[in-house]
């Protein structure tokens, strides 16, 4: 026969996991949204390639849940149509946060993926904010990060053109907080210059990785270093805009 004290700690041990599941179940998630620059690359094969949410994990203190959503090749319009957006709003909950970064494959010029910056490139940003915050989570906007391209006399050139002065804008308009990246990655490249800016992305030699026989010379995506930079600079962005998920971040 069981004894006062035997169920004592039957019902002390239910308490215990009752706490322990409600923790996590109230526990906030940051989730992101966005394209290979931010996306969980494959690092198999000693492939080098990063996305910077790859990186982004060992900024935080461990008390929140992290879960990188990017996804290779999407735009705005093309992360919805393939259903990526409805896997991850349908596990949004309250004071949870989204991370928006949106841009470098919206000007591809196949249906799929192509966008107008002022129209509906707009409209897809802009509904992503309002679905969000249906859910009483809370949307963050970034601008897509640079592409290295210097010209001959060795300044850096805009590839993104309307598609980033539409999110600052929209920020504005929706009164969203905004992390700059376009920004802080431009002042990142110009300053490091053509040649030791490209120890940020994806410059890989022959025999490195049997994923890339021949080497590669990539502008757009980002080594371990870069990815791990670029993370760096999200996260002091949070520091900059106050946002509350700042006091997760490793002091």
């Amino acid at each position: 026969m069981m004894s006062k004290f035997d169920r004592r700690l039957i019902f002390i041990g239910i308490f215990l996991i009752m706490c322990g599941f409600n923790m996590q179940k109230d526990q906030i998630t940051l989730y992101s949204i966005g394209d290979s620059t931010m996306s969980k690359a494959n690092t198999a094969d000693n492939y080098p390639g990063r996305g910077w949410m790859q990186m982004v994990d060992q900024f935080f203190d461990g008390s929140i849940n992290i879960v990188n959503q990017g996804a290779s090749g999407r735009s705005s319009k093309s992360y919805r149509s393939e259903g990526l957006w409805n896997k991850v709003i349908n596990r949004v909950k309250e004071g949870d946060y989204v991370f928006i970064q949106f841009g470098h494959n919206d000007s591809k010029e196949d249906t799929l993926r192509h966008t107008d910056p002022q129209t509906t490139f707009k409209e897809n940003i802009r509904n992503y904010v309002n679905e969000v915050r249906a859910k009483k989570a809370n949307p963050i906007l970034l601008t897509s990060i640079v592409r290295r391209n210097f010209d001959k006399s060795g300044k850096l050139v805009d590839t993104h053109g309307e598609y980033v002065t539409v999110v600052r804008d929209l920020a504005r308009e929706m009164n969203v907080p905004l992390i700059d990246l376009n920004k802080k990655t431009a002042e990142l490249v110009e300053n490091l210059g053509p040649e030791e800016s490209k120890k940020l992305y994806m410059y890989v030699e022959p025999g490195v990785t049997a994923k890339l026989p021949k080497g590669k010379k990539d502008d757009t995506h980002l080594c371990e270093a870069g990815a791990l930079k670029v993370a760096e600079l999200a996260t002091q962005g949070l520091k900059e805009i106050k946002s509350p998920l700042a006091k997760y971040l490793v002091k």
